[in-house]
């Protein structure tokens, strides 16, 4: 019995780990983090990881990320210690039989595996977002803002933060030689490393190592762009993002002219 009762309560609270994590990442987007990096640093703080990087700096440099974070912090050692005992508990019962302690193992990766899967599914992630961001702008005074939906994106249209490395493609480059508009991307601000923000910046701004650029475009133009680095084969992913935002435009200026005739032809009628 005392088994069991170890395997359910660890569950529960790897359950309940998961969704603070997962409200904490939600509400660290919501302030205009990216996703990648919401996720990243709710669970850096969740775990007591606490790394050192400018994006970190970025992060608790920032009033509202700053009290997010701190909830974490309050929240974390409970969450592993209780974890920790469940397991002792569920392996550690005096006289378990081996045979009662390898199904005891079988049900506790059983319910794992059902809550990564849970962890991992888009349309329970969705749903699950849709609940926390209600309840955060219900329940707390957060002044916290999706810019998604601030800004109306809908679509694969994203916007997104993207922290330039050494080794990035756009590294020690200008604006301007990197032709980003030619892949349907908008510079829409920096912040420097400096901490400076450059909220207009021109065809001669230089991009350099530890800048956060914020950027609007397709979702997978931006993701490609986040991992691309300098090379050959740099420049190649950059001639076919290119090509590919071409054959969008030839396919939107169809559109185009095809929605122009027809409403010419309703002006006629």
């Amino acid at each position: 019995m005392m088994g069991v009762i170890g395997i359910i309560a660890a569950l529960t609270v790897l359950s309940l780990s998961m969704l603070i994590t997962r409200i904490a990442a939600i509400a660290l987007s919501l302030t205009g983090l990216s996703d990648e990096a919401a996720r990243f640093q709710a669970r850096s703080a969740f775990t007591g990881t606490g790394f050192t990087t400018a994006e970190a700096e970025n992060v608790v440099d920032h009033p509202i990320r700053r009290r997010i974070i701190m909830m974490l912090m309050v929240a974390r050692s409970a969450g592993f210690v209780s974890i920790i005992i469940s397991i002792i508990l569920s392996f550690g019962s005096e006289g378990a039989h081996e045979l009662s302690r390898l199904y005891r193992l079988s049900w506790l990766i059983a319910g794992v595996a059902v809550l990564w899967m849970l962890a991992r599914s888009k349309k329970v992630e969705k749903w699950l977002s849709s609940i926390i961001k209600k309840a955060l702008n219900h329940w707390t005074d957060l002044e916290a803002r999706d810019y998604a939906e601030l800004l109306k994106l809908s679509g694969e249209y994203t916007v997104r933060e993207i922290q330039v490395q050494e080794d990035d493609w756009v590294s020690n480059k200008k604006l301007g030689d990197c032709e980003l508009h030619h892949e349907g991307i908008l510079i829409l601000g920096i912040y420097r490393h400096n901490g400076e923000y450059l909220g207009a910046p021109t065809l001669e701004t230089a991009i350099e190592a530890g800048d956060t650029m914020i950027l609007y475009g397709r979702a997978e133009a931006l993701e490609d762009l986040d991992v691309r680095k300098a090379g050959a084969e740099g420049e190649a992913r950059h001639k076919a993002a290119s090509s590919d935002h071409r054959q969008e435009q030839a396919g939107q200026a169809e559109k185009d002219q095809q929605y122009e005739e027809k409403r010419q032809k309703q002006d006629s009628d």
